[in-house]
């Protein structure tokens, strides 16, 4: 239910005359409001209480100073903006003590304000889109957007607005205009991240991207979801934003913002506030600093044929998370016990005997070198298997791009992949480095269940031609560099490379000379058929030059990963190519 938060003149005029129960009413009627603004402007910071409080006290000392009760809540809001403005320049000053000023001017992780504003008013849709694309303005906008999302939601008037901002009517326009642009921008971005299945080309454009929300991000990732046809159509039903907050309430306030301590006389109590603040951001701070995360990868450190690029959630926010897990230090089979990894023969795949008198096998289909399709050839229909969830992923690894997807990047890494359901692996060289070089081949091992490589995507394979670049450079080199190889007999990789798998099995990166990084995570069939269907694109920046392709049989004799094994070898990078690992 909407409450209304309006203040009355004759309250202001009683509580200005000294009428205590008058000020009491006041102060009660206006907390919420200044709470809402300072909370979104200031967007979940440590102060945000404190400024709440600071901003209480001027009204409290200063109301007799107040010539028109009428205009009481205009100058409210106008104290409020002051002591927001106050705070930022504050956290601008040059630390001074090292860490705790580090510390200082972080959001408190615990304190987040859109999820606050989530939660506590049960925001769901396009509403709760609109709340989680506030975290994509900067600094500067969050505080008109904290004055314009309580106009839209009815609790102030454009007049109030700009009265705080000390702006005319049409300039407050011009700004307000402005900001609802970026907010839709960020909206868009917001809906391409959730999207299922997600684009294949968006997860690409974010390999190095951590995470954080900011103006270069939204700009880049806006771009992409108004010009790629999947993105934009998703799009395309976003209603405007003042509709969806037309009436919501404002964000109730938390236990701790209690202003009893004002009724009692300013400047004694004002002190004692001030004390209060100290103590309770020192409280915050200690919590933040024994959970501060360590260092995260430069994204300098993330190069994708030449181009920065940044990773992403491959859209499972929602996903569980993965149980942590290490992988099993299994005994040899039998299988490598009789043969070491050196000596086991590589043997032909099998083929289905004339009479086709026996069902397909599992294992004996091994990928092989093969030529690429022709680029406009459309790929086949991708057969239907179950998928009960998506993949869980725990191990060891160089980073983690969200609550599924993980980025291997160092020789010794690796990720235990369980479940019943489809991954994909987005292949990185990164040729320029350490140079150009044969490419040490990742594993599959202590496999339980059946995996099963189902299709090849992302636009291009990996020694395709890179469009508007060099003539002669493809995504494993350049004539200038040298170009990156694989060994003799294995399949040339494309961009994303799709698996299904029904058990577990421990993917490691065995990097060795060449430098090559793999970004793996849970993805759905209907998300790769989206990858794979897409035409190849005219726009060099796409970097699309052929369709995908299918290798999935619906059968047994599917192809499985070439380097797979059942055992948990000592040396990973000791797994030759096998053509059966079936029990």
């Amino acid at each position: 239910m909407h409450v209304d938060y309006t203040v009355d003149a004759a309250t202001v005029a009683a509580a200005r005359s000294g009428d205590q129960q008058a000020l009491e009413q006041l102060i009660k009627d206006s907390l919420p409001l200044v709470y809402n603004i300072a909370g979104r402007a200031l967007d979940g910071h440590l102060d945000v209480d404190d400024v709440v409080q600071e901003t209480m006290l001027q009204v409290v000392d200063s109301l007799k100073q107040l010539r028109d009760p009428e205009s009481f809540r205009s100058w409210m809001v106008a104290i409020t903006i002051q002591k927001v403005r106050e705070r930022w320049r504050h956290q601008q000053k040059p630390a001074a003590v090292g860490p705790l000023d580090e510390a200082y001017g972080t959001a408190d992780p615990g304190a987040d304000f859109v999820d606050l504003t989530i939660l506590r008013l049960g925001l769901s849709g396009q509403r709760r889109e609109v709340a989680e694309a506030t975290r994509w303005l900067e600094p500067e906008e969050r505080e008109l957007l904290s004055l314009w999302w309580l106009e839209a939601a009815g609790e102030l008037t454009r007049q109030e607005l700009a009265t705080a901002l000390d702006l005319s009517l049409p300039h407050a326009a011009v700004r307000v205009q402005r900001m609802k642009a970026r907010l839709d921008t960020a909206r868009a971005v917001v809906r391409a991240l959730r999207a299922s299945p997600p684009c294949a080309d968006l997860v690409m454009l974010t390999v190095a991207w951590d995470g954080t929300p900011t103006a270069l991000w939204r700009k880049r990732l806006g771009r992409h979801a108004r010009e790629c046809p999947i993105c934009s159509q998703r799009v395309r039903d976003l209603m405007p934003a003042e509709g969806l907050l037309a009436g919501l309430a404002l964000l109730p306030l938390p236990a701790g913002l209690a202003m009893g301590s004002l009724l009692h006389g300013t400047a004694t109590h004002a002190a004692a506030a001030h004390a209060g603040a100290i103590a309770g951001r020192s409280a915050r701070l200690g919590h933040f600093l024994a959970a501060k995360p360590a260092a995260t990868l430069t994204a300098a450190a993330l190069v994708l044929g030449g181009a920065a690029t940044t990773g992403y959630v491959l859209n499972q926010r929602t996903a569980p998370p993965a149980t942590p897990a290490a992988p099993a230090n299994r005994p040899p089979s039998p299988e490598t016990a009789s043969t070491s990894p050196s000596q086991a023969p590589t043997i032909p795949p099998s083929t289905t005997a004339s009479s086709d008198s026996r069902a397909p096998r599992y294992g004996e289909n091994v990928d092989q070198a093969d030529s690429p399709p022709p680029a406009t050839a459309r790929p086949a229909t991708l057969p239907t298997r179950p998928e009960s969830s998506p993949v869980t992923i725990s191990g060891k690894y160089a980073k983690q791009i969200s609550a599924s997807a993980y980025f291997l990047a160092h020789r010794g890494e690796y990720l235990t992949i369980s479940g019943r359901g489809y991954l994909v692996l987005t292949w990185q060289i990164d040729y320029f480095t350490r140079g150009p070089g044969q490419i040490r081949m990742p594993t599959w091992t202590g496999l339980s269940g059946r995996i099963f490589h189902v299709a090849s995507g992302g636009g291009h394979r990996m020694d395709d031609p890179v469009p508007g670049a060099t003539p002669g450079q493809t995504w494993m080199g350049s004539p200038e560099k040298g170009f990156s190889t694989v060994p003799a007999g294995t399949r040339q990789m494309w961009q994303n490379e799709y698996y299904y798998l029904d058990g577990t099995v421990t993917l490691h990166l065995n990097e060795h000379g060449t430098d090559y990084n793999l970004l793996v995570g849970p993805t759905s069939r209907s998300g790769i058929v989206d990858d794979i269907a897409q035409p190849p694109s005219s726009d060099p920046a796409k970097g699309r030059v052929r369709y995908g392709e299918v290798r999935d049989t619906g059968a047994d004799d599917a192809p499985v990963p070439q380097y797979l094994t059942r055992s948990s070898p000592t040396d990973p990078a000791s797994v030759p190519e096998r053509s059966r690992v079936e029990t």
